[in-house]
């Protein structure tokens, strides 16, 4: 196939951070797209969402990889699981998957989308997965590019948020040695560039690719740098030599919105200098327009997008769902456990319009309209459990999409104008819910709210019970409220 035509491009996460900007990239180029995903509902509110084909599955299950492989010209892999006990065999067995229906499949080129690290020396758990899944691809069989980035700068991403979290909230820091390591940031429009451009390789390339910005940094000099971008003073640094990776990543969970899961794979990826060793992708993919970005300019520009609403996507719109067997809150009793449920429900004067705005606006900055205090002690005893807390906040200050982060809670589903489900993301034993709706009524507008609870074990019963005499507190002020601000005209910033 000539290089710059028009080729059908699978594209595995597409509901992460970079898989979620790299197909609108993909479509403004030419292409077309196949997305693979577990759970389509996640991609049904995206803008390009009519104009790709959807394919449902998961890397591990091959029969559907198979059927997803079928006339594909490019597969972008994007994938891991880190986030998951025994990832690292997870990623092997998915990796190893999509290869060899690739190869059955004649797809002409693999992309991946790894990480930079040393030739030699020891590596991380997280990178040596990365490392492992980037050698399986290339004895695929199947020209593959391993594009292996360092830190990636931009709106939303997980990199950014530690960044930017930790150099706003700590103007004087204890600094453990990895802060003073080299780091080799890229801007994720740089990213996004060499993954396109990668569709049009010779077919004899097989090989890996380290990609990077232009400039090298500390990670002590790239806060201060976030710092004179973002206005603020000139960080203080107290070096010592006794704070651990473990220890660092229980204090990001506690400082920034990103969890000890997320959080410990990164510090430990910068225990080794995170530097590009070849510079030669320049010979094969041509540079971005206008050069690359530099660090001060791809923290710039994530700060703009983040102060006008137009992130994206986000890191945290890459997390796991439930598995498919287990309980929803939709079942049927008789379809087995106990089901908890608080319902509460309340009429307003106001317009099913104005009550609905301020359910897509809860979250976030606003609130959650209830007992604030409840609710900040709930998000910081969640934290230290190594949890997601209440410090994701919202992609998008007014509207929400299915499969969105909220808090702690993630955007399941919803009917614009009626219905919104969230599904818990914290950490308790058993699954929960928060299902909020609005209808017509006479005079005005009727609101329901459910909390459903399916507890795991024992201790998910002792829980709830333990719970349950707080919900008139939490789940009946936040009725009272919700239908006061709609009748305002605002939502209520000050709960």
């Amino acid at each position: 196939m000539a290089a710059g035509a028009s080729k059908l491009c699978l594209v595995t996460g597409a509901t992460g951070y970079v898989g979620g900007r790299l197909v609108p990239r993909l479509l403004a180029d030419g292409h077309r797209v196949r997305c693979l995903v577990r759970s389509p509902e996640k991609l049904r509110d995206v803008p390009w969402r009519d104009q790709v084909e959807v394919a449902r599955g998961d890397l591990l299950d091959a029969d559907a990889v198979r059927a997803a492989c079928d006339g594909a010209d490019v597969l972008f892999y994007l994938v891991h699981s880190l986030r998951q006990k025994g990832f690292n065999d997870l990623d092997r067995r998915s990796a190893s998957i999509a290869a060899r229906e690739a190869e059955r499949a004649g797809i002409s080129r693999i992309v991946y989308l790894g990480g930079v690290h040393p030739a030699s020396g020891e590596l991380s758990e997280h990178l040596r997965s990365r490392a492992e899944v980037g050698e399986i691809l290339l004895g695929s069989g199947v020209p593959t590019a391993v594009l292996q980035a360092a830190v990636i700068i931009g709106s939303g991403s997980a990199s950014f948020e530690m960044l930017r979290y930790l150099t706003e909230r700590l103007p004087v820091m204890v600094t453990p040695r990895w802060v003073r390591n080299r780091v080799q940031p890229i801007a994720v429009r740089d990213v996004l560039h060499y993954l396109a451009a990668a569709t049009d390789l010779p077919a004899d390339v097989n090989r890996s690719f380290d990609i990077g910005g232009p400039d090298v940094l500390t990670y002590a000099d790239m806060m201060n740098t976030y710092a004179e971008v973002a206005g603020l003073p000139r960080r203080r640094m107290l070096p010592v030599k006794v704070l651990s990776p473990e220890l660092s990543s229980y204090w990001i969970n506690i400082v920034t919105p990103v969890p000890r899961s997320i959080g410990a794979p990164l510090i430990q990826s910068l225990i080794n200098e995170a530097v590009c060793s070849d510079h030669d992708v320049g010979d094969q993919l041509p540079p971005p327009e206008g050069g690359l970005t530099s660090f001060r300019e791809a923290v710039a520009m994530a700060l703009r997008k983040i102060q006008r609403g137009e992130v994206e996507t986000r890191w945290a719109d890459a997390s796991p769902t439930g598995a498919p067997w287990e309980a929803l809150p939709t079942d049927p009793p008789w379809s087995g456990g106990t089901v908890y449920r608080d319902v509460r429900e309340g009429a307003s004067k106001s317009s099913p319009e104005d009550v609905w705005r301020v359910v897509e606006g809860i979250g976030g900055r606003n609130g959650w309209y209830s007992f604030p205090l409840a609710w900040a002690v709930r998000g910081w005893i969640d934290r230290l459990a190594g949890g997601v807390g209440l410090r994701r906040g919202r992609r998008d200050p007014q509207r929400l999409r299915t499969g969105d982060a909220l808090d702690w809670w993630r955007v399941e589903k919803m009917e614009e104008g009626r219905f919104l489900r969230l599904r818990a993301e914290m950490k308790v034993p058993g699954r929960a819910w928060l299902e909020l709706s609005v209808e017509p009524a006479y005079g005005g507008a009727r609101y329901r709210q459910c909390a459903v609870f399916i507890p795991r074990g024992l201790l998910g019963h002792v829980y709830w019970w333990c719970v349950a005499p707080f919900h008139g507190l939490v789940f009946g002020g936040m009725v009272r409220r919700i239908l006061g601000a709609a009748s305002r005209g605002e939502p209520d910033r000050r709960c």
